[in-house]
């Protein structure tokens, strides 16, 4: 269950981060309160995580999947673009990732 939550987390904190641009400063409504909702699901669905998983590493998969797809909303929806530098640093994360994940013995399975 744990895991679940944290899925909802990285969710909401990536639909949080991707209408912060939209709500141009707060200064539009329905985008500032996505966010606002958005971020508020997230933390407190990461607080549920952290009831079973460490902190560093529940941490680092928020983090590190929630950089990338941060960054494929921004590439899709706001036509921002990636250049190889920023796609090999991405990998690097998802790989730490799968690495203290799968070879950590701190990560809770």
């Amino acid at each position: 269950m744990a895991y679940l939550y944290l899925l909802i987390a990285i969710v909401a904190e990536v639909t949080a981060t991707s209408f912060l641009k939209q709500s141009a400063g707060f200064t539009r409504p329905l985008a500032t309160a996505v966010t606002i909702a958005g971020y508020g699901i997230a933390f407190y669905c990461l607080s549920l995580t952290l009831r079973d998983v460490p902190t560093g590493i529940a941490y680092a998969i928020w983090s590190g999947i929630g950089i990338v797809l941060v960054a494929a909303v921004a590439w899709i929806a706001q036509g921002q673009k990636l250049d190889a530098p920023a796609m090999i640093g991405m990998a690097l994360i998802i790989a730490g990732v799968v690495v203290m994940n799968l070879f950590s013995k701190t990560a809770a399975h």
